[in-house]
């Protein structure tokens, strides 16, 4: 075919989503009336100008709208259709890129140039890049599906490389219209086989895992189908021996397990619906073991299986009274659920919080209770919890779901009115998985747990029978609409005493009974075990007491284990506890009474989440220029304090004896030892200014004395928390006299028994001038309290 001279004037025909490339053939439906009139206007020359759009969606194109290179085609033939748009078939002869667009209506004319071929590479390197892209394109040709196995001999017959490179880019069906026009545009035949190249290397990695994929589904289809054969030939087998279906047989015990349950109404209609379900899967589907799983759970749960024992008042304080000391209480408590009911039946259990000092007791009483109700007792320990989940459970879209740990806890006990202690409940956690104090909710509310939602099973469940506990060392962590929720019962330390009593009568026969020593081979002296209370241990609890009971008689197990020693009896003095311990582990008291020799030494009274503890404040002083330190990993609100006790005392400095200038030439460094624990909290503060006030006036405060109270800058002494534990630190560690805030003193005699205040002596101050006439003796608030003293006993003599 002979191209007239180019430059030369076509008729442009733009094409969407389409590329023609030079000697392919192309079949095209013209729909425009554009369109329809170029193709009408052709006479016997029937050349045009084929070029694409670069946007498809564009109805009415204009010069903009097209690409600059496209094809010069000749129509070999017209079809016309029934809906007056026209199939013609095209070939295309030469690329050509457009000069000047000569027409625009009816229909588009341009004026083009030819773009000639280029050979600018020769000899091997050309030669082996059109190897490599036949053979790439033959292998994509076996993978396709869509490709007809007729392309690999034709483009085997093929020897210009140009052509070869059209040829195989117009018989990708997967080559995106952006690149067939970049091939077009590329008139050197080197780079065309090299972008034709990489297509074809893209395209034969996408082939090779489409493949793959095929051949993996076909096997599972083919596993599918062998063992749905091999199913039917095992029922067929099945059934000529008389055996039944063994889908249906496990269905069959499923219902007996359902109505054997004793569900709700609701729950088991809900279970028969999934059990017919069931019935209908085969055994093989992805759902089967899900739904079997579920029905199981359903028919496990103990829905009315209680404990149903009768109640004895006498018999459950009898046990309660065996296995822990004191804790009046909440013996007390319990006692009155009892007799509640005992007259109600039906009543709710009440949810009690159980919050002291580690080692109190808090986990066996729970214990002692279920034992004293006749009930099973389980346990849950929220510490670390962060999963909502754990309470509530997953729901049954997720693989390997289960219902959450309450209802599993439940199952294990077997009823549905156990004794059900949650351990740690203030340590619990909460991130994005959800917050599980707010799932604890709906477990802990009585108006709510009557109908609990589990995720997985997602019936009402029935918790208002069960009695929780919960246990927790401190209050200040637990979210404030969960504590309301809970009733709580505060278990403080044990004196001295209470500890020796808890020793003779649990922890010394226990520890025997566990180390294999006969009880009446070993005597403890009851000096014995006020040693080892004294010096070997620090605790509210009796834990470490425990432990240190268990060494002395482990000790005495490896004794007797010597040859010719067999039946020697121990009597424990402390002469033996000191041989078996060592030396003494604690000097509370004689650090104290070495440290406060000192002026600028005082000694605080502290809570903590493991019971109260003494507190050192340390006071010094240097020259300089009113220069305030303050060290010891201190609170915003400690810090405050010390500048309220330094205050004070600056404004006070005349009655202390001191100059009223005194901090002009001074810095003053305070500080509370153990400095890696962090301290915080407002009822340090007459403390530091007692410290300041012994540092400035150079008098060392009384021995053996401690104190707590908020501190105002009027001087005003306020009441603090935690007197109980604070009094009881104070006597474990030798202190003799405690000054407490005299609005304290309800607190004192309503927490404290008289026995627990034996050997201390507390004094009540409403001002810091009363706390200084204890602390520091002979200054001039001392003079004034005896002053108020004298009339204050001639005004009572007159009376």
């Amino acid at each position: 075919m002979r191209l007239p001279d180019l430059p030369a004037s076509f008729p442009a025909l733009p094409v969407r989503d389409t590329v023609l490339f030079p000697h392919a053939v192309l079949p095209l439906t013209v729909g425009r009336q554009s369109s329809i009139n170029l193709i009408n206007s052709l006479g016997e020359d029937k050349l045009i100008w084929v070029v694409a759009q670069r946007d498809a969606h564009v109805d009415t194109p204009q010069p903009g709208d097209m690409y600059q290179v496209g094809t010069i085609a000749m129509v070999h033939k017209i079809v016309r259709m029934p809906n007056q748009s026209l199939f013609i078939f095209t070939e295309g002869v030469s690329r050509a890129k457009v000069r000047n667009w000569e027409q625009l209506d009816p229909y588009l004319r341009a004026e083009v140039e030819a773009v000639p071929e280029v050979l600018d590479v020769t000899g091997t390197p050309l030669e082996a890049l059109q190897r490599n892209v036949v053979s790439l394109f033959q292998q994509v040709v076996s993978l396709s599906p869509t490709l007809s196995d007729e392309l690999q001999t034709l483009v085997l017959s093929i020897e210009e490389p140009g052509r070869m490179a059209d040829f195989i880019a117009s018989s990708l069906p997967s080559l995106a219209t952006k690149d067939r026009q970049e091939l077009l545009e590329t008139p050197s035949v080197m780079a065309r086989l090299e972008l034709v190249n990489r297509h074809l290397t893209r395209e034969l990695q996408v082939q090779q895992l489409r493949s793959k994929i095929q051949t993996e589904v076909q096997d599972q289809v083919q596993q599918s189908q062998r063992e749905y054969y091999l199913r039917e030939q095992l029922k067929a087998i099945q059934k000529e021996l008389g055996e039944g279906d063994e889908n249906q047989r496990d269905v069959e015990e499923l219902r007996k397990k359902i109505e054997d349950a004793g569900m709700p109404d609701e729950v088991k209609t809900e279970a028969l619906k999934e059990l017919q379900r069931l019935g209908r899967m085969s055994p093989a589907a992805a759902d089967y073991s899900v739904t079997r799983n579920y029905i199981e759970w359903l028919a496990a749960l103990p829905w009315n299986k209680s404990s149903a024992q009768e109640i004895d008042l006498a018999k459950a304080a009898t046990i309660l009274d065996e296995d822990h000391y004191d804790l009046e209480k909440v013996k007390d408590r319990i006692l009155d659920y009892l007799a509640v009911r005992r007259l109600k039946a039906d009543m709710k259990g009440p949810i009690l919080c159980f919050v002291g000092p580690p080692g109190v007791g808090k986990t066996s009483l729970g214990r002692s209770i279920a034992r004293a109700l006749g009930r099973k007792f389980v346990r849950l320990s929220l510490g670390g919890v962060h999963d909502e989940a754990e309470i509530r459970g997953h729901r049954r879209t997720y693989i390997g779901a289960l219902p959450g740990q309450v209802l599993q806890n439940l199952r294990r006990a077997g009823t549905n009115d156990p004794v059900f202690m949650l351990d740690e409940v203030e340590k619990i956690g909460r991130d994005f998985r959800g917050d599980p104090s707010s799932a604890l909710l709906e477990v802990l509310d009585p108006e709510q747990n009557f109908s609990f939602r589990d995720n997985f099973l997602d019936v009402p469940f029935d918790l208002s029978r069960v009695l929780f506990i919960t246990t927790a060392n401190m209050l200040d962590t637990i979210p404030e609409p969960l504590r309301d929720r809970m009733e709580t019962i505060e278990l403080s330390g044990y004196t001295e005493e209470e500890k020796l009593h808890i020793a003779f009568r649990y922890l010394i026969p226990k520890q025997c009974a566990e180390n294999g020593v006969a009880a009446e081979r070993m005597t403890f002296q009851e000096e014995a075990v006020r040693r080892i209370v004294r010096d070997y241990t620090r605790e509210a609890g009796v834990r470490n007491l425990e432990r240190e009971i268990g060494t002395v008689v482990r000790k005495y197990a490896r004794r007797i284990g010597t040859p010719g020693a067999e039946s020697a009896a121990l009597t424990v003095t402390p002469e033996v506890v000191r041989e078996f311990l060592g030396g003494p582990k604690v000097r509370v008291a004689t650090e104290i009474a070495e440290r406060t020799r000192r002026p600028g030494v005082a000694v605080g009274l502290a809570w903590t989440p493991t019971g109260g503890d003494v507190l050192f404040i340390e006071a010094n002083q240097m020259k300089g220029g009113k220069g305030f330190t303050m060290t010891g990993h201190l609170g915003q609100v400690m810090q405050e304090s010390m500048q309220a006790a330094l205050t004070w005392v600056r404004s006070h400095a005349q009655e202390l004896g001191l100059a009223e200038d005194f901090f002009k030439e001074t810095d003053i460094h305070i500080h509370v030892p153990a400095g890696a624990i962090p301290k915080d909290g407002p009822s340090a503060g007459i403390t530091m200014a007692t410290a300041l006030a012994s540092l400035l006036t150079g008098k060392p405060v009384r021995p053996k004395l401690a104190m707590t109270g908020e501190l105002t800058l009027s001087g005003d002494v306020l009441p603090i928390g935690g007197v109980k534990e604070k009094v009881l630190a104070a006597k474990r560690a030798g202190i003799e006299h405690v000054l407490l805030p005299a609005e304290n003193r309800q607190n004192v005699e309503e927490d404290l028994k008289p026995e627990q205040r034996t050997g201390i002596e507390l004094h009540y101050v409403q001002h810091m001038e009363d706390v200084l006439a204890m602390a520091l003796p002979e200054n001039e608030f001392q003079r004034q309290a005896d002053e108020r003293e004298k009339e204050s006993v001639l005004a009572k003599q007159s009376a």
